[in-house]
């Protein structure tokens, strides 16, 4: 039978993609959801409807979800969302998976999973690229030696990356308060978007500055594995977002930065000067995972890379990924679990091979990329 995926915020930038790909990838039957009148929605694919829901209509959203095989949630920004959708999930036996990049929504989310465990209900948050395909990342450098010890996860995005005003938004709420990072063995607050860093990514990015940023696999990682750092640092390009977005994080008071207006603005004049940088930048994103400790006695350092010139491209395949493994019953493990718990390194690696992207890892065992 034709499996049904219901896509909140479907029509959103990200939720576009992770259409996209599940039509490529998968047979299953799509309603793409939104608050956005029906009448001004044309859907072409046969196998693509809309469906007009505010995810805050608790009956609308029942109903919605009812008869549903998958629910993947894309409606952000996560930091305005509750665990209604979660928690429908659950009551009604469907499986789950979002694109959650707010720490205390997945807290919440990820405090449900006994009780996902006992409907048997696989629930993984945190898909898409960043959050998502980094988190597999660290999990095959992980997997590479026999002890590990530290994560170092760098991120660049050019200009807008592709993504819309949700993702803008999110990125200046991330500012408002210190990072929780985990630093030789135990929790120390961290200054968002301090401690510039200069990294080499794949071609054609090269070395690009980077900043502490708020990201779930900094919450997630040292749970997931006995290491005792994890750091993760955001860049944009061209280098002059960065300084404006510093300006924000270190300059600007608190109390007007917290103000909705004061985001909405700021993410309304971040996203018209993308759309005219993005025609020289590109919309890519490049991201690294450094991954050190001890293999066969010595100290080792196990580096992987990935590059995609199109961000919301990436953060469609790394959610459709696991889609389809949930889908197609290669991934059933009751419980809600983060990207890095719930899908193995051969299923990553799989997934993405379908999707023509790449992992470039240098070998620990020789000075080569492969």
């Amino acid at each position: 039978m034709t499996q049904h995926v219901l896509l909140l915020g479907g029509l959103g930038r990200i939720g576009s993609s992770v259409a996209q790909d599940l039509l490529a990838h998968t047979d299953a039957t799509l309603t793409l959801a939104g608050r956005r009148s029906a009448a001004g929605v044309n859907l072409t694919h046969p196998r693509q409807q809309y469906l007009c829901l505010d995810v805050a209509d608790g009956e609308g959203l029942r109903r919605a979800i009812a008869g549903c095989d998958l629910v993947i949630h894309t409606a952000g920004p996560f930091s305005y969302r509750g665990s209604q959708v979660l928690q429908t999930c659950l009551d009604l036996g469907v499986n789950y998976l979002d694109v959650a990049d707010h720490p205390p929504y997945v807290e919440r989310a990820l405090a449900l999973s006994g009780q996902a465990a006992a409907a048997g209900v696989t629930a993984i948050v945190s898909t898409g690229v960043f959050p998502g395909i980094s988190n597999s990342m660290a999990r095959q450098g992980i997997e590479a030696l026999e002890q590990p010890e530290a994560i170092h996860l760098s991120y660049v995005v050019a200009g807008s990356g592709g993504a819309g005003m949700t993702v803008m938004r999110t990125t200046f709420l991330e500012l408002q308060h210190p990072i929780a990072a985990w630093i030789e063995g135990r929790w120390q607050a961290i200054a968002p978007y301090s401690q510039r860093q200069q990294v080499t990514f794949p071609a054609p990015y090269g070395d690009c500055a980077v900043y502490w940023f708020n990201t779930i696999e900094a919450m997630t990682l040292p749970r997931s594995f006995p290491v005792q750092t994890v750091t993760t640092k955001f860049g944009s390009l061209p280098d002059i977002y960065n300084h404006l977005t510093w300006l924000m994080a270190h300059a600007a008071p608190k109390g007007w930065l917290r103000q909705p207006k004061t985001i909405e603005s700021l993410a309304q004049v971040s996203y018209r000067m993308t759309q005219v940088s993005d025609r020289f930048s590109g919309i890519g994103i490049a991201m690294r995972a450094d991954v050190q400790g001890q293999q066969g006695g010595a100290p080792t350092t196990v580096t992987s890379t990935f590059a995609c010139p199109d961000t919301a491209y990436a953060a469609g395949a790394g959610a459709g990924s696991v889609a389809q493994l949930l889908l197609t019953g290669q991934l059933h493990k009751p419980g809600v679990w983060p990207v890095e718990q719930a899908v193995t390194t051969p299923q990553f690696l799989s997934t993405l091979r379908q999707r023509e992207l790449a992992i470039q890892r240098r070998s620990p065992s020789a000075n080569s990329w492969v």
